[in-house]
């Protein structure tokens, strides 16, 4: 293996790993020789696929999704498409938006559920769903006329990267406001919980609220335009060949 290793870094003429005492580690042109080796691999797979006769949707297929669109908007879709086509291996991995654009582009995803519009050369989209976001507090919060009411409170959101965060990051800039202060959550789920509890305050679609509210543990308020909407798309790479899998799966996205 060391053999074949150092033949191929003096075939390349550059160093792929670093080499310590405690083992070893890809160089940054190790990495970006792994990606295309991960690229190749996935040619030659399509190849085979686009060379049989069998067009019957098979194999693997890894979609990622915002995190709410996933609990709100994606049981049903997947039910349906595994019901349809059992013999797809169908995995959903859940990341924030920026997360998922980049797993697309590096073969990490086939497709993936994101907010926009994305404008990428490498990428095409299709818009699948509108979101009205709205503010959230606790029950007994009073009515919120304007952002300067929500300066002091803790402001809930989620990792960097988070589309929503980033909606609420910009109305404060627009305001041209600092928020008092800002907690960080892992999951959307601890968001609304601690929301509910009355720690703070958040932005999340209202999709993924409605029923906190309904059930009256929630409390929504409305956002002004451009803030009050938000588009998901569903990407994909730009590319001349497409498993039979993912077009089948666009084409249920696109119904």
């Amino acid at each position: 293996m060391t053999m074949k290793i150092q033949q191929l870094e003096s075939d390349l003429q550059t160093t792929l790993f670093y080499r310590h005492n405690r083992g070893t580690a890809l160089t940054t042109k190790g990495i970006m020789l792994l990606t295309y080796t991960e690229k190749i691999f996935d040619l030659v797979e399509e190849t085979k696929n686009a060379m049989t006769n069998d067009q019957t949707p098979r194999g693997p297929l890894v979609i990622g999704s915002m995190e709410t669109t996933a609990a709100v908007r994606l049981p049903v879709l997947f039910s349906k498409y595994h019901k349809d086509f059992p013999e797809v291996d169908l995995t959903l991995k859940t990341g924030p938006t920026k997360q998922n654009i980049q797993a697309v582009l590096q073969y990490e995803l086939d497709g993936a559920f994101v907010a926009g519009p994305i404008n990428h050369p490498d990428l095409i989209q299709k818009e699948v769903f509108e979101e009205e976001l709205v503010l959230i507090t606790d029950t007994v919060h009073p009515p919120i006329s304007s952002i300067k009411d929500i300066q002091t409170k803790a402001i809930l959101v989620s990792h960097i990267g988070c589309a929503y965060r980033e909606k609420l990051e910009q109305l404060f800039h627009q305001e041209k406001m600092i928020p008092n202060k800002i907690m960080e959550f892992g999951t959307i789920d601890g968001i609304i919980g601690c929301v509910s509890a009355g720690l703070g305050i958040s932005l999340l679609p209202y999709s993924a609220i409605a029923k906190h509210v309904q059930e009256g543990t929630l409390r929504q308020h409305s956002l002004p335009n451009p803030y009050g909407k938000v588009k998901t798309m569903f990407i994909y790479r730009k590319e001349k060949y497409l498993p039979t899998s993912l077009l089948k799966f666009i084409d249920m996205v696109s119904d």
